[in-house]
């Protein structure tokens, strides 16, 4: 059993093709245990994409997560959690290439998504790309409280609220 993390980014969110998104996914067969909307910090969005942190186009993509190109207010985006049977690899197959115009026709990216005039890929989604990507992307937008089924490691706390589950 597997989960892995989706995002639906800002150029996603902007062309309002959410719903559209979630119809993709949910063909993928795997079943849908968190969701949310997301305010984007700067710290996350640098959490969340570290291992590109010595790209050239690093600081544009924690501008482009943050929705500062497309004007989002508050920085938000939908965050979701699917689990399943090769639910990284079924997530990829459906979203299709980084690149969208290296994407195949009918994933999320080659449907809906685009390289603009100045070469930023607007891909539409997020998508962990192996099971400890996944383990740290979960962790890292969700508490244990947030998923219905959480299968990574959990601290109990006391029962009070200032002590709630914490991911070991």
């Amino acid at each position: 059993m597997e989960q892995t993390l989706v995002l639906i980014k800002p150029d996603g969110a902007k062309r309002k093709l959410t719903g559209l998104v979630i119809d993709r996914l949910d063909g993928a067969g795997l079943r849908l245990v968190a969701a949310k909307v997301v305010s984007v910090s700067e710290e996350l969005a640098r959490r969340h994409y570290r291992m590109l942190k010595d790209k050239p186009f690093f600081e544009n993509l924690i501008q482009y997560i943050r929705g500062k190109f497309h004007e989002i207010p508050d920085s938000q985006i939908l965050a979701l959690v699917y689990e399943g049977e090769g639910a990284i690899a079924r997530v990829r197959q459906a979203a299709g290439a980084t690149n969208p115009e290296e994407a195949a026709p009918g994933t999320i990216r080659g449907s809906f998504g685009r390289v603009t005039t100045k070469g930023q890929f607007e891909n539409v989604v997020h998508a962990s790309g192996n099971a400890e990507d996944a383990e740290f992307e979960v962790k890292l937008w969700f508490t244990p409280a947030e998923v219905l089924h959480p299968i990574y490691p959990v601290t109990r706390g006391n029962g009070t609220k200032a002590e709630a589950a914490a991911w070991s």
